[in-house]
């Protein structure tokens, strides 16, 4: 028993939450190559850490190592990379600021909106919704495009680019609308 109490302490320090704890890591690098003009490297890095997105939850799912951490850390780890990609954009003068604030709004609104959940109500899980998860998808997809532009230039991925931003833009105030609702649904469950 004891030996088993022991191995559910350190359930959190396993392989997943250390690809997740990767992705973490790698997020100040992709930031930092947008700023510095590395669009190659920031593309590279990019990939990288995506597929540690893929490989967390994969490796969880395969191999049990599903914690209460590593909920916490996946979205956090997703959010800071998401975010910083799209502030660096904004930062380099890449993309136009309405769509930074947007992305970003959204985000600190979901945060907010679940503190006062966590605040006044016994809800404690917030699994994402599936707008939320075509949200990450659209915004991914902007992200790499808009690096794939800086990168190799040209009038299609240009355009491509420029197009992109009012779908996702569109995909992410939905999401956050449905997460409005869902939290409704939720407080007065609770």
């Amino acid at each position: 028993m004891p030996a088993e109490r022991g191995r559910r302490g350190d359930r959190h320090l396993n392989i997943a939450n250390g690809v997740t704890a990767l992705r973490i890591a790698l997020a100040p690098f992709v930031i930092w190559a947008i700023v510095a003009g590395r669009h190659r490297l920031a593309l590279i890095l990019f990939f990288f850490a995506a597929i540690t997105d893929v490989l967390d939850g994969a490796l969880a799912r395969r191999f049990h190592l599903e914690s209460r951490v590593g909920a916490y850390l996946d979205p956090i780890a997703d959010k800071l990379l998401m975010s910083g990609v799209f502030v660096a954009f904004a930062i380099a003068r890449i993309v136009p600021l309405w769509f930074v604030a947007l992305v970003l709004g959204r985000d600190l609104y979901i945060l907010c909106a679940a503190a006062i959940l966590m605040r006044t109500t016994n809800v404690r899980n917030f699994p994402p919704s599936i707008w939320g998860k075509a949200s990450t998808f659209v915004q991914i997809c902007t992200a790499v495009v808009w690096m794939a532009r800086n990168m190799l230039g040209g009038s299609a991925l240009d355009a491509l680019a420029w197009g992109m931003l009012w779908p996702c833009g569109a995909i992410t105030l939905w999401s956050g609308l449905h997460y409005t609702w869902r939290g409704m649904q939720l407080s007065r469950a609770h």
